[in-house]
């Protein structure tokens, strides 16, 4: 099992990586998901999921947004999968989201993407998934 930090690291990267290693097999985890962040202006990307999550006709069948970070971050894994296919589906049955650090992980090494990490913004317009799940209305 395989077990990545999200602190620090930007959204979209880390979702590759994670769907990468999925499709190989592997089971992982991703911890601290309300941490990952959101490259871009704040004003925009709020605007950017308030609109996706109102944009919808017959509430029943429309689709679900998630507004935690921890199934906000699985749903963007999600998108980075066939999910169409039979193997995307089982793809995702091994992806599993926490919003901080469980007791089973603590004495785990957590693997930080060396590719994802923050620092590789040119400038500090970010936002974190934790800060949007909260204005989108979610609990924490």
């Amino acid at each position: 099992m395989i077990v990545y930090d999200g602190t620090g690291m930007i959204l979209g990267r880390l979702a590759a990586k994670v769907a990468k290693d999925v499709l190989l097999g592997e089971e992982v985890s991703v911890v601290n998901c309300a941490d990952v962040i959101i490259s871009g202006r704040k004003k925009s990307t709020l605007a950017r999921e308030t609109q996706k999550i109102n944009r919808k006709g017959y509430p029943l069948k429309s689709a679900k947004h998630p507004r935690l970070p921890d199934r906000f971050v699985r749903r963007t894994i999600r998108g980075m999968l066939p999910w169409k296919q039979a193997r995307g589906r089982e793809a995702y049955k091994r992806v599993l989201c926490y919003r901080g650090v469980p007791e089973s992980f603590t004495n785990q090494k957590l693997i930080k993407v060396e590719g994802a990490s923050a620092k590789k913004l040119p400038n500090l317009k970010f936002i974190t998934v934790g800060e949007v799940c909260k204005s989108l209305g979610g609990k924490e």
